[in-house]
This record gives structure tokens, sequence and C-alpha cells, in this order.
């Protein structure tokens, strides 16, 4: 297992810790975290590292091209939404309980790449 999908699970423990405890913010930070790190894991094993921003986003376009599934944007977006929430704090609890769920059902989709 490499180190991007230990901290991609760790991260969603985190989240749902941290959602448990009411604390959004930190909640978000957690839940982009664990969208980042499992895109990475999955580039990695393709011989490719994303280290930015955009790189992400070209690599989530890919895969949602690659899997005709273009569900993966509109949940990549619900992650960069929550990312800004660590910023911002302007969600609503319960549209990060809702981010939460959008990101499990992400990281399910792209689980089957690895």
């Amino acid at each position: 297992m490499d180190k991007h999908i230990k901290l991609d699970g760790k991260f969603l423990a985190d989240a749902e810790q941290l959602i448990k405890e009411g604390d959004y913010v930190q909640a978000s930070e957690k839940l982009w975290g664990a969208t980042a790190q499992i895109l990475k894991s999955i580039a990695l094993r393709r011989g490719k590292r994303l280290r930015s921003h955009s790189a992400l986003s070209r690599f989530i376009t890919d895969l949602s091209k690659e899997l005709n599934d273009n569900s993966l944007l509109t949940l990549y977006n619900a992650a960069n939404g929550l990312h800004q929430n660590f910023y911002e704090d302007w969600l609503t609890p319960k549209a990060v309980i809702q981010g939460s769920t959008d990101i499990k059902r992400l990281i399910k989709k792209l689980s089957v790449l690895l």
C-alpha cells in the first residue's frame, strides 16, 4: 500500500470524526485531502506525479474521459468546494456532510483504478 492510499484512508477517518465533533471547516480540508491523495496514488501507478491543483484537475478530467463518467468531474468539483470552505468557512454543516458523501462516492468510483 502506498503512502497516498494510507493518507486517503486517514483523511477520510479524520473527516468523519471532525464532522461528529462539529468541526466542519477542518473536515472540509480532510475531505479535499482524501480526494487529492487517491488521485496522486492512481497517477503514480501510471508513472505520473501530480504536484499542483491544475495537474489534479487535468488528471481527473482525463480519468472521466477514460471511464466515460462525467460524474467524476461533478464529484471532484464538490471536493474543490470543500477545499475552498477550509479558507472561507461559507458552507453549511449540511453541505459539508453532503460533501462527505460525495467524496466517498468519488473515492469508490476511483478505487477501481487501483
